[in-house]
């Protein structure tokens, strides 16, 4: 299959998938530690849409090629505090042996956009720029004024896009008081009936390595000091570490609500239970049940018969808000004390009420959509750039709308193979967002 075989005529595509295709055209692969392709082509792109509707987008590079945009959009009613409407422009590596299509081609097949993007969150990105070229281009305004940002290195802790914009620019966000960005506003199935999860916190991150030295030596010697087999037995008990479950005032929530929906009592079905009857959001949403600590990297030797004086592991680790010195302690206590556990990045947990006037107008905006669907908050086992803007006093939520058919793993596609979107979800997401930002 050629790369662009599957192509529509683009008068056959709503604008949303146009744009967020093109976007995935640009490869902006972040590989973290300081490994990534520019944003920079992506965010000129960007740019470009966003100075077509007179607006004055700014550029600001953390370091050469490390590019995020920045607009202002001035509401009807300039008394209420901004909305930040934000995305992000980079992407976590995608191996095209992998993959069904080239992940990077922005192919069009089976009524779906695929490639690295469509998911996390060149979706979410081209559905603001359409929902903005709606607005204005038909003359009216956003209810508020908005900042519109579209960041760098989200894929990586943020540290070059949203957290150097708001440690360097913070009058970019000045009168902002809340956020909307991905991973929520996405649908679910649960016993035949449609439900929003609404993104209204998120875990807390630390990124650490485990480092475990030894003896140098021939690898034909009897070596008990050997570095490699002490970090495999440290990795191996921090990956299976069965982590106790415990309720934050979200997931607590979130569950009853399920259990309500299935008809179920939430004293006799266990959370775990709860949880995994949620079908393909149960990869999520059992994950803030817990800590979680995966190992993700390995390295160490350099030939095969010396064995290696160092060998080194990276540990994703994601705790419930306030939760990371504990966990810390804990993961020190289990690896050991002949273990070193360095921490390379860690950044804070958020949870936000699920209440108030914003979530008020997402939720009778999308059940103008979709008339009789739920709509719960949820505990995200991830990040983003909400994270950065909660320093700033600015309450974050996820809110990237699609309404996805039953079948549709869609949270298996965060960082996963084969990311792909449906064309109408793109369309769905486009008209809500609209809506949203018209009235709220």
């Amino acid at each position: 299959m050629t790369a662009h075989e599957h192509d529509q005529p683009d008068e056959l595509l709503d604008a949303t998938a146009i744009i967020a295709r093109d976007l995935i055209r640009f490869d902006t692969t972040n590989w973290g530690e300081g490994r990534a392709n520019s944003e920079t082509e992506a965010a000129e792109y960007m740019a470009a849409h966003l100075r077509a509707l007179e607006l004055q987008p700014e550029l600001i590079d953390s370091e050469p090629g490390r590019t995020s945009v920045v607009a202002r959009v001035e509401g009807a009613d300039r008394s209420k505090p901004a909305l930040v409407v934000h995305g992000h422009l980079d992407v976590v590596p995608a191996d095209p042996a992998e993959w069904t299509v080239d992940p990077f081609a922005g192919v069009i097949r089976d009524g779906m956009l695929w490639g690295r993007g469509a998911v996390d969150m060149k979706n979410m990105d081209a559905m603001i720029i359409t929902a903005l070229q709606e607005i204005i281009g038909s003359g009216r305004r956003p209810a508020r004024d908005l900042v519109i940002a579209f960041f760098a290195d989200e894929e990586a802790g943020g540290v070059l896009g949203s957290g150097h914009l708001v440690k360097h620019r913070p009058e970019l966000f000045a009168g902002a008081t809340e956020a909307i960005s991905e991973v929520g506003g996405y649908s679910i199935t649960l016993d035949g009936q449609r439900a929003y999860l609404l993104q209204t916190g998120e875990k807390s991150l630390v990124w650490a390595k485990l480092i475990a030295r030894g003896r140098a030596a021939h690898g034909s010697r009897l070596v008990e000091d050997n570095a490699v087999t002490r970090l495999a037995e440290a990795v191996a008990k921090l990956g299976r570490q069965q982590w106790p479950i415990r309720l934050t005032a979200t997931t607590d929530r979130l569950l009853h609500e399920v259990a309500r929906l299935l008809g179920a009592d939430p004293q006799e079905v266990g959370p775990d239970e709860l949880a995994i009857a949620t079908g393909t959001a149960a990869g999520f949403i059992r994950a803030t049940l817990r800590t979680t600590t995966n190992p993700t990297v390995l390295s160490a030797g350099y030939k095969h018969n010396v064995i290696p004086e160092r060998a080194e592991a990276l540990i994703d680790i994601r705790t419930l808000p306030d939760g990371e010195d504990e966990a810390l302690a804990q993961i020190r206590e289990i690896v050991g004390d002949d273990i070193e556990v360095q921490v390379l990045h860690r950044d804070i947990g958020l949870e936000t009420p699920f209440e108030g006037p914003l979530v008020d107008a997402v939720t009778s905006t999308l059940q103008r959509h979709d008339p009789g669907a739920q709509v719960l908050p949820y505990l995200l086992s991830g990040g983003t750039d909400n994270k950065a803007l909660a320093t700033l006093g600015i309450k974050g939520y996820g809110f990237a709308p699609l309404k996805l058919p039953p079948e549709l793993d869609f949270p298996g596609m965060f960082h996963g193979v084969d990311e792909r979107v449906p064309l109408d979800a793109l369309t769905f997401g486009r008209q809500v967002l609209t809506d949203l930002l018209l009235s709220y």
